[in-house]
């Protein structure tokens, strides 16, 4: 069973800058696949960004240019440095890894955008 947790979230006002951080229980070198996710109230899940152990990144176009995902395998954790926040940018933020056949999701982390 692999652990997957978030931290990092909180209040921040329009504008802001937020890191959060994605904390695995196992080697991520060897996770071939690891993402961002976030999901407002009434809304779907949202992919964010993805990460693979190959170094190929991928972002949504609603946060390219603003977040950054990255890895570091030495701490197994991955990060999503957010920049330029938006109120719409409100959500709770989760991470997965996939670990074939399973993708294990952490539990969240609520972020909010506000004055």
């Amino acid at each position: 069973q692999v652990q997957v947790v978030e931290s990092g979230g909180g209040l921040v006002q329009p504008g802001g800058s937020l890191r959060l951080s994605c904390a695995v229980s196992q080697d991520i070198s060897s996770i071939f696949l690891m993402g961002w996710y976030r999901q407002a109230p009434g809304q779907q899940r949202e992919l964010l960004a993805t990460t693979q152990n190959d170094g190929t990144i991928y972002y949504a176009d609603s946060v390219k240019g603003r977040f950054t995902i990255s890895r570091e395998n030495a701490k197994n954790t991955m990060d999503l440095q957010m920049t330029s926040l938006k109120p719409e940018d409100t959500a709770v933020y989760y991470c997965n890894a996939v670990v074939v056949p399973t993708v294990y999701w952490g539990q969240g982390t609520q972020v909010t955008v506000s004055s």
